[in-house]
């Protein structure tokens, strides 16, 4: 957890290799996500540019890091709030500069205001090449490299391996989607004895006293060792000599280059440049998972809450069932229950639970957490009205006009999360355009999976409505999962999200629970139902109902979990 690291990657191979260093921070975005997704304010642009923070106003809700695409935030464990980088804010109100830049004995880092024609900083973007990191965002970063490395500025750029050149990566930090074993010393000296390098050093070493395990010179430079004499000498990109004949080593051995005495050493630095890098040594993810069970939790009861509420309206309104004050109640009911329990989990998953109420009383209007807490209060409020009337006997609950505001409230509470999804841009398998649909979808999935319950209870009208809607609802949901994950995917990071949930560590949960028994087995068994006795029995219904239900707690669990593992920073 830090506001500013150094991320440093290695390239090439030997002796040709080189260390690159990478300061790491929020960047000031001009429009930055993290402002407009938080939804008490709690982050915001100053005049000067500057994305401030206030940890007196924050809730703890972590949507500021999934909007974060740069990883810059995280929560402080002794404010439990959200902190980043404010670019020493006091200070500069100080008329100091940030403490980074007065500490870098190289003057590495610069700071000022780029709208300043005369300040250095403007002058250095106007007359380097910079690059900035992930302007493809939109979010118009403020942070500049000079000759910035494509292997630093990108972390999916090195990838993990199972070990590493000479240590092992924290138990913490995922490799591949996963999270990381134990470290097993056994495993890593086998991997190491069965390398070609280790394998050609080793020879190396039998054949010649002076030769290193790497298949160096051992002499520490003093002999020719073979090659041509020091007039003829050069130097190398690594700061090192090379000859006319130049030599490239790979798996520790040479290959003289016949093409090498063409190449200058600003060519041979290009390309080194240009290799691709690898991970020598990581660190553990902080952030790895900032979002856990209560977010994918209240998402399947928020669809319950919706769906069934809104099935029971739109048959009503549809003239396929009569309308019931006492149906209407129930479902009300029941939508009040899993709405409450919706409400539980998105307080439980706050930093700061004793501040919810903020959410409310001191909104951000452009963070969808707040348009989406009003419209579930909106939607808790008139369902507490409708079983009020039931209870009390009053038959205009099922006036029309009445029914088609509890569906309307109802559809916009299964769908918001789709727009608060969508404000995360630092998770790119989210920025689905069909999320508002396949959202809608779901909550009519688990509205019938509900209802058929119901009719099961006494309401006999709804169990062969509720049993093909849920049908249809689940062919509709196999085929939305198939355009959201097995199609072509604009970004990389969103590309590796979709392989891990159907190839990496959540394949398993996917196909057997969400694929498996979330849609194939009830589908399966209505039409084995509906086969041998024309129509679905109680049981059929019931067990169907009860798989759809699971299976999309499953799908929800591998959509929302498995972007958070790709790597920000």
């Amino acid at each position: 957890m830090n506001k500013t690291w150094v991320k440093y990657i290695e390239k090439g191979e030997f002796p040709n290799t080189n260390r690159n260093f990478s300061v790491m921070r929020c960047n000031h975005c001009d429009d930055s996500p993290c402002t407009d997704v938080c939804p008490v304010t709690a982050l915001w642009e100053r005049e000067d540019g500057i994305v401030d923070f206030d940890t007196d106003r924050c809730i703890g809700c972590k949507a500021c890091m999934q909007g974060c695409p740069y990883d810059a935030l995280y929560i402080d464990p002794e404010t439990s709030t959200a902190a980043k980088c404010n670019y020493c804010s006091h200070r500069v109100d100080a008329g100091r500069e940030p403490a980074c830049v007065t500490v870098c004995p190289e003057d590495a880092i610069i700071a000022g205001d780029t709208e300043n024609r005369e300040r250095e900083i403007t002058q250095t973007i106007a007359d380097q090449e910079v690059q900035a990191r992930k302007p493809e965002k939109g979010t118009e970063p403020e942070l500049f490299y000079v000759d910035g490395d494509e292997g630093s500025l990108n972390p999916g750029a090195t990838e993990r391996e199972e070990h590493y050149m000479w240590s092992d990566s924290p138990t913490n930090v995922e490799t591949h989607g996963g999270e990381r074993e134990d470290f097993d010393i056994e495993r890593a000296a086998q991997s190491l004895a069965n390398s070609e390098v280790f394998r050609s050093g080793s020879s190396g070493a039998e054949q010649d006293p002076n030769a290193r395990a790497d298949g160096g010179c051992g002499c520490g430079g003093d002999c020719q060792c073979g090659r041509a004499s020091d007039e003829q000498n050069e130097v190398a990109s690594d700061g090192g000599t090379t000859t006319a004949a130049e030599a490239t080593t790979t798996g520790g051995r040479t290959e003289a280059t016949a093409n090498a005495d063409t190449k200058s050493t600003k060519d041979r630095a290009y390309e080194l440049l240009n290799e691709e890098a690898r991970r020598v040594y990581d660190i553990g993810e902080g952030h790895y998972r900032s979002w856990g069970w209560e977010v994918y939790g209240y998402t399947r009861t928020k669809s319950i809450s919706a769906g069934v509420f809104l099935l029971t309206t739109l048959a009503m309104l549809g003239g396929l069932v009569d309308p019931s004050p006492t149906l209407l109640g129930v479902s009300a009911l029941v939508s009040t229950v899993f709405l409450g329990i919706t409400g539980l989990l998105l307080i439980l998953d706050l930093e700061q639970p004793a501040r919810f109420h903020w959410v409310l009383l001191r909104p951000n209007w452009t963070s969808w957490l707040v348009k989406g807490a009003y419209i579930i209060t909106a939607f808790g409020g008139y369902l507490g009205l409708v079983v009020l009337g039931w209870l009390l006997g009053i038959e205009a609950i099922t006036n029309p006009i009445v029914l088609a505001v509890g569906a309307v409230l109802a559809t916009a509470t299964a769908v918001y999360t789709a727009f608060l999804f969508s404000q995360s841009k630092g998770r790119d398998l989210w920025q689905s355009p069909a999320m508002p649909i396949h959202m809608l979808t779901q909550a009519i999935v688990a509205g019938a999976a509900t209802t058929a319950l119901l009719g099961l209870a006494g309401f006999d009208s709804l169990v062969g409505l509720s049993s093909l809607t849920l049908v249809g609802g689940l062919l509709l949901h196999v085929g939305l999962i198939a355009s959201e994950i097995f199609t072509p995917h604009q970004t990389e990071d969103a590309e590796e999200a979709a392989a891990r949930i159907t190839r990496g560590q959540f394949k398993q949960a996917f196909w057997v629970g969400g694929i498996g028994v979330g849609i194939a087995l009830p589908l399966l068994a209505l039409a084995i139902g509906v086969g041998l006795g024309g129509v679905a029995t109680a049981g059929t219904v019931v067990l169907a109902s009860t798989m759809a239900l699971a299976g999309l707690l499953a799908y929800e669990y591998c959509w929302i979990t498995a972007p958070q593992t790709i790597s920000l920073a």
